[in-house]
């Protein structure tokens, strides 16, 4: 029997995510991306639809690339505005019962000491509900405005993060012992100071000798998600991550990387089992296989090729506005994200991509496929991505938001269940941790996780 499926609904609070001008559709209400309103009927409707989390994606920049300049990406509203998804996890929290919430913050841009905090912060609010999606930030237009002048080059950013992750496993694992906190009135104490240590890390990236600010919380350390696919990236989740988030065009093509990473997470000590692998799909579904392509052409009329091609150049740092629509791409290395631009070149050599077919592509679902069909076509097609891919799970991209949503759980998530894919929750059992969800174990770190070294 096929094991069920992890699912996330892919989101970031902005009114055009992964679909450039799908923003203008009808039924799309991503406009109202600044509404708390709209979060929590966003959230009702994930978590009603079946959903385990959501995943919300999160940039410190302006796509900037194509054509040198930010204007296709603000006319298309290409991950602008945006508001800060940290700030947005508690209140989805709040407005659901079960639903995960996988938060994206970068390492390059904010202290490991003040990061921890916020974390700490979200995960005892949210009861353990809460995971952070590690990442380096690959935007030039980031490092401008943020301090640095330029990127760090692609594999130093990850020899900083790991340094980065040895803080906060410090601070979150080691700080505290589990009953540092008393708070006892007989005795006037609060925290038992026996029973506090410094982080003492003196590195070369980063200084911290204090304890944490905050005390243990229901995980500790939140559950990790990491999407990098370069050598250097797998390197770093097959040691720091607990899921790892793909985005390909085929499954051939994501089965390479999920092999590669279930290697190198036992080269690393682990069960390459224990981290979970999803990636990234949109569905467009409807009662019969007919009325779905139907509704995915009326999708293609919403294109906005310009702001599609802002997208992929704000990814790979490819600029591909005075490019020959017809000509294949070619690879070049970039110190943007280097997977996004292998999903086009080299990791697909069966393909020719030309900058038309990239817009085309990334316009209606980003660099995902697109699965199109009736409720058990979609559930087929994800079926055999599990087997082909090795997936554990999807994160799935709505182009019309959130009725792409709504209409997953409408008519393929009855399917999934039927087939024992997908379990309904018990509503009388116990709120999990993200890492009882996605990890299946209790809420604190694996002991093979090197961040369990660092429990007192």
């Amino acid at each position: 029997m096929a094991r069920p499926l992890l699912l996330n609904a892919f989101e970031m609070p902005v009114p055009a995510h992964q679909s450039p001008g799908l923003w203008r559709h009808p039924e799309d209400e991503s406009r109202n991306f600044d509404s708390l309103e709209h979060w929590e009927r966003t959230a009702r409707t994930i978590e009603d639809a079946g959903f385990h989390g959501i995943f919300l994606a999160d940039v410190l920049g302006l796509y900037d690339v194509y054509g040198g300049s930010p204007e296709a990406a603000l006319r298309g509203g290409v991950q602008v505005p945006q508001l800060d998804p940290l700030l947005l996890a508690p209140l989805l929290a709040k407005a659901t019962s079960r639903l995960a919430v996988g938060v994206t913050a970068s390492v390059t841009y904010a202290a490991p000491y003040d990061l921890a905090r916020r974390f700490a912060t979200l995960d005892a609010l949210m009861d353990g509900r809460i995971a952070w999606n590690v990442v380096t930030s690959y935007q030039e237009s980031a490092a401008r405005n943020l301090g640095l002048g330029r990127q760090l080059p692609h594999d130093q950013r990850y020899d900083r993060a790991d340094e980065y992750m040895d803080v906060v496993y410090a601070l979150w694992e080691g700080s505290y012992d589990d009953d540092a906190y008393v708070a006892d009135r007989a005795s006037g104490v609060v925290v038992d100071p026996d029973k506090v240590r410094g982080a003492d890390h003196h590195g070369e990236y980063f200084d911290v000798s204090a304890p944490a600010l905050s005390a243990p919380t229901r995980q500790r350390t939140p559950f990790l998600f990491q999407a990098g696919a370069s050598p250097r990236g797998l390197a770093f989740a097959a040691k720091h991550a607990e899921a790892v988030f793909f985005s390909g065009p085929t499954p051939d093509h994501v089965a390479r990387w999920t092999s590669s990473l279930r290697a190198e997470t036992e080269k690393a000590g682990r069960d390459p089992r224990s981290v979970k692998v999803f990636t990234n799909v949109a569905v467009v579904v409807a009662e019969t296989s007919e009325a779905a392509h139907e509704r995915l052409a009326e999708y293609t009329r919403y294109v906005d090729v310009p702001a599609a091609l802002a997208l992929f150049g704000g990814w790979t740092g490819v600029d591909l506005s005075d490019a020959d629509p017809d000509a294949p791409l070619e690879h070049v290395q970039t110190d943007a994200n280097r997977s996004a631009l292998a999903s086009f070149t080299t990791m697909d050599p069966g393909a020719a991509w030309t900058p038309r077919r990239v817009a085309e592509f990334v316009a209606v679902g980003g660099r995902g496929p697109v699965i199109v069909g009736s409720p058990e076509e979609v559930a087929d097609e994800l079926e055999r991505w599990v087997e082909v891919a090795d997936l554990d799970g999807f994160n799935v991209n709505a182009c019309v938001r959130p009725a792409d949503f709504e209409r997953f759980g409408r008519f393929v998530t009855p399917v999934l269940r039927e087939r024992g894919l997908l379990h309904a929750d018990d509503a009388e059992a116990p709120v999990r941790s993200a890492r009882e969800v996605f990890g299946g174990n209790g809420p604190r770190l694996r002991a093979d996780h090197p961040g369990a070294a660092y429990r007192r």
